[in-house]
């Protein structure tokens, strides 16, 4: 049972003849390396200080790669603790563009797998984000200004605004991380290179019509230089 925790552990370990309390099973799975699946908290801490965008999305139909990109953090459980993942895909696709880990929850792997993104694939008319603190930063929104992309940014606790980066953190956690543990970030980093090539180059999705994101990004830039 992964996805309990210290109190579904304490719920389930007493009976009427002995109360375990939640300090001891807490207690006891740091000692042990035990952690559960859950998602753990803070990976979208938002920053009074830092300016909030409006959400650009709303009613827009997205249907060309480069129109939208969209990005988010995730925790991937480790052997002893996690370690934080973000991703970059285009929306209409659902491409991978870039990714990063970090054992922090820092700005500076987010920046990276921006300017990544960037290099490799032009710049996006829109991007979409949540309003955690890593985002809002002025390190983030001022690379995304400097190429001349509009800021886009889901309501606060609203994760369906950007649903599709959702959906591949279940797919990329059901499908690989959970069937695995893995002992040192470059353990993960090596399995998380395998797993996105194949996401891109293999996994056909049913709402791309069969295509995989590579074949659907590359066949709508196609049709766009044909368009113009």
């Amino acid at each position: 049972m992964p996805w309990m925790g210290s109190r579904s552990f304490a719920d389930h370990l007493t009976t009427p003849k002995r109360l375990v309390g939640r300090g001891r099973v807490r207690r006891l799975m740091r000692v042990m390396g035990i952690e559960s699946l859950a998602p753990k908290p803070g990976t979208c801490r938002r920053q009074p200080k830092h300016p909030v965008y409006p959400y650009l999305l709303r009613g827009v139909t997205i249907d060309r790669p480069d129109q939208v990109w969209a990005t988010d953090i995730t925790y991937i459980p480790m052997a002893r603790g996690f370690m934080y993942l973000i991703a970059i895909m285009d929306w209409a696709t659902r491409k991978v563009l870039a990714w990063r880990l970090s054992n922090t929850l820092d700005t500076r792997f987010c920046v990276e797998a921006l300017k990544e993104a960037l290099f490799k694939y032009g710049a996006p008319e829109i991007f979409n984000t949540d309003q955690g603190c890593q985002f809002t930063s002025e390190a983030f929104t001022s690379v995304l200004k400097a190429w001349s992309v509009r800021i886009s940014m889901d309501g606060k606790g609203r994760f369906k605004d950007n649903i599709f980066i959702e959906r591949l953190w279940r797919t990329l956690k059901y499908e690989r991380i959970y069937l695995k543990s893995y002992e040192t970030g470059t353990e993960l980093s090596k399995d998380l290179t395998s797993w996105f090539g194949w996401y891109n180059e293999k996994r056909k999705h049913s709402s791309l019509d069969k295509q995989t994101p590579n074949e659907a990004y590359s066949k709508g830039l196609e049709q766009l230089s044909k368009a113009a």
